[in-house]
């Protein structure tokens, strides 16, 4: 998996490409969303829609970023995931722990200015 990060005022946009699994992936975007928390970017949009497939592991990332990032006073947003994450995210009920969005300029409007 790779990513890419950019900045829209507020909102740190993390553009996601691949698989998201466990493994030294997984890792790489766990230090991601905790170097952005260290520097005080705490609204974090996952750009998903380059993401085919996410597993239970992917689904702990997630969970374990948007905990870190409301408890520094943020959050983290979902934006563009396929009908098939989307359903994994509803089987699991966690769309109740995750704001997620249709696209990425729908999850960058939502943040309260």
């Amino acid at each position: 998996m790779n990513f890419t990060s950019e900045s829209h005022g507020a909102v740190t946009v993390v553009a996601l490409d691949g698989n998201l699994m466990g493994g030294p992936d997984a890792s790489t975007l766990n230090n991601k969303l905790h170097e952005l928390q260290a520097a005080g970017k705490t609204t974090v949009v996952l750009d998903l829609s380059k993401v085919h497939f996410i597993n239970s592991s992917g689904l702990g990332i997630l969970i374990g970023g948007a905990s870190m990032l409301k408890s520094a006073g943020g959050g983290l947003k979902l934006a563009g995931a396929s009908e098939k994450i989307m359903a994994i995210i509803k089987i699991t009920k966690l769309e109740k722990v995750f704001e997620t969005y249709s696209t990425v300029s729908d999850a960058i409007a939502s943040v309260k200015k």
